[in-house]
């Protein structure tokens, strides 16, 4: 019974265990963008490039985080899925960074409404529309939805943040040890 309960809390601290932690990350990235897409497609809430942006990184989080929790043997490829998952997180966190001092910015300062994504990924290649998605535009700066008073960019800038925390903490936290069952 003890093993059981060792699979899912580490019992030192009652911490949950790595296996656990990426299994939360995961589902948390999971609702988000199921979230995101209820949003889009029931209450009609167009993306701007920037919240596309924020969702492939969720996208990158998860697949890592689910990588993370299916590799729960090998404490390698766990804890390059702890640095990819960090890496994914700060990644949106820094479009959401970008995103919500766009939101924040004077109305005589927001950048002008440029070409939709879609346009821009067919005129130019990917690094100059990486580029100009990242400059921001004035669809960007629009705030259509709030939770308790916060944008969703606002949202995913706390979430990514405590992400890459519980990330970094999987990458430098020693990994238990498996249980010897040789006398």
């Amino acid at each position: 019974m003890q093993e059981n309960y060792d699979v899912f809390f580490n019992s030192s601290l009652l911490m949950p265990s790595h296996r656990t932690l990426f299994l939360i990350i995961f589902t948390f990235c999971f609702l988000s963008l199921a979230t995101a897409l209820f949003l889009q497609y029931h209450d009609h809430l167009e993306p701007c490039p920037l919240c596309i942006f924020q969702r492939v990184a969720y996208m990158s989080v998860a697949f890592f985080a689910l990588i993370g929790f299916l590799t729960h043997k090998h404490t390698l490829l766990k804890r390059l899925s702890a640095l990819l998952m960090s890496l994914g997180s700060l990644t949106g966190g820094g479009i959401a960074l970008r995103h919500v001092w766009i939101q924040h910015l004077p109305a005589d300062q927001v950048p002008d409404c440029g070409p939709g994504l879609n346009y821009l990924l067919d005129v130019f290649p990917l690094h100059k529309v990486v580029s100009l998605v990242l400059r921001g535009s004035g669809e960007c700066a629009k705030i259509d939805w709030t939770l308790l008073g916060f944008s969703m960019p606002e949202l995913s800038l706390a979430a990514f943040a405590l992400i890459t925390i519980v990330g970094l903490y999987l990458l430098v936290q020693p990994m238990p040890r498996r249980h010897s069952f040789r006398a």
